[in-house]
């Protein structure tokens, strides 16, 4: 092994949610940690900004019941939490841009194809509840659900082309990808890992149901403080090497640490670009190599006031014209001024990417237009946020499981790798992919250390 500074007990890798309560659990157990992050600010993919004197979320941002981890580590630090916007009439617009004012969740498609999407729904459901979300591999029917992509699966199933286009806006909204791009299994797992459909997709009683106060960077942003020099940015790590006595974790620059173990806490896409000495398993090297991320464009529109209010709308919008899939009101709690979240999403987000800055500020503020007035064309404040031009990310919501890698590699998913252990969003059964699922890997990575070697 290389030389190296003074060791340490554990190093975490990625200051993401699920790294830095890993960090903080580890701490408290005991463990001389140290944490290294390769950008210049903690927080990963729930990265912050202020504008206007005001955090704001350029990455993951809601909680909703269930997600009790996230609520109860608001609760510690001091976070207040508040309910989401969501009175007012919601907006569909078709392709061909006529806007539909509905409730709910679900909106005017037609009788036809409102029970077509119903009906596929409810399936979808159903077929959820058979997947466990401990191992998804396994199952009688484990094989034949990722042997198909979930886009397989609509044609089969939805008899409407208007259930198969919203179906589609769906998986878009849900997983920033096309339905070609992921597996049955894969969806019904995150599904599982949510507590049901209605969880997913809902606001009230859903995953978007509340907000955080100052936002979640804001959370990340306190617990950083807790471990303060305990965390060592624009440290991306380059190698990681482990033996009978320890690790060594090597930084790009060439500084290396020696520890006891590491804690993996980065994307999958972003762990395979780790070299390891010696190398992980076939299994487990195939397998973060087939997990791509999702595409998403998230944008942060600010105005002087939440002008859409007053014309007896919620900000929630869904548009399979495109490229915006959705949007919602994110406006702080103060009130000081109004701010819309949109997202463009899947084949969109890469298709938009490709165009000139300039040009995908005009493209989505004139959807806004479209869907808001004028008025929505001209904002006080436009922040952009292209998560998979993002070096340390490489796109979000999440890792997708493409058909095949659950019940091909999913055995090696989170098993330890000697004195390797793995976190983040990824590595969770519940709430897959979630803030909640981040810190509930983070724990669950710290609880096995503490485990192995107790103090």
């Amino acid at each position: 092994m290389s030389h190296h500074r003074p060791g340490v007990d554990v190093i975490v890798v990625g200051a993401g949610m699920a790294g830095l309560v890993c960090a903080e659990r580890l701490r408290r157990s005991g463990c001389e940690v140290l944490l290294l992050e390769a950008r210049d600010q903690v927080g990963g993919r729930t990265a912050g900004t202020e504008v206007d004197g005001e955090n704001v979320d350029l990455g993951g941002q809601f909680v909703g019941p269930g997600q009790d981890r996230m609520y109860a580590l608001a609760a510690e630090l001091g976070v207040a939490v508040f309910p989401t916007h969501t009175a007012g009439a919601n907006l569909l617009e078709t392709e061909t841009g006529r806007l539909r004012r509905f409730r709910g969740m679900v909106p005017k498609l037609g009788p036809l194809a409102l029970l077509d999407v119903a009906r596929a729904q409810s399936r979808l459901d159903r077929l959820a509840r058979t997947v466990d979300a401990e191992a998804p591999w396994r199952g009688p029917d484990a094989a034949a659900l990722d042997g198909q992509t979930l886009r397989s699966w609509i044609d089969r199933t939805l008899r409407t082309e208007g259930g198969r286009r919203f179906l589609t806006l769906a998986c878009r909204a849900i997983w920033a990808c096309e339905p070609s791009e992921l597996s049955l299994l894969h969806a019904l797992f995150y599904v599982k890992a949510a507590g049901g459909l209605a969880a997913v997709t809902d606001v009230e009683g859903g995953a978007q149901q509340d907000r955080l106060d100052g936002g979640a960077y804001g959370v990340a942003a306190k617990l950083a403080e807790r471990l303060g020099a305990a965390i060592r940015l624009n440290a991306p790590v380059r190698r990681i090497e482990q033996d009978d006595s320890g690790v060594v974790v090597t930084a790009e620059d060439g500084t290396a640490w020696r520890a006891g173990r590491v804690v993996v806490a980065v994307p999958p896409p972003l762990a395979a670009r780790i070299t390891f000495h010696p190398p992980l398993p076939a299994a487990r090297d195939n397998l973060l190599q087939r997990l791509p991320m999702g595409s998403v464009i998230k944008y942060v529109v600010g105005y002087p006031a939440p002008f859409w209010r007053q014309a007896g709308l919620s900000g929630a919008v869904l548009s399979l014209r495109g490229p915006v899939a959705m949007t919602a009101d994110s406006s702080p709690r103060s009130g000081r001024r109004g701010v819309l979240i949109a997202f463009v999403n899947g084949a969109p987000a890469r298709d938009l990417a490709a165009r000139a800055p300039e040009e995908r500020r005009r493209v989505l503020l004139d959807g806004l237009g479209r869907l808001f007035g004028p008025e929505a064309a001209t904002p006080a404040s436009f922040v952009e946020r292209n998560w998979n031009e993002e070096p340390f990310a490489r796109g979000a919501y999440s890792a997708l499981f493409p058909p095949g890698a659950w019940t091909g590699l999913g055995a090696t998913w989170r098993a330890p790798v000697g004195r390797i252990h793995w976190a983040g969003a990824e590595t969770s059964p519940r709430w897959y992919g979630y803030i909640d699922g981040a810190v509930r890997s983070g724990e669950a990575a710290a609880d096995e250390i503490t485990q192995a070697e107790p103090r």
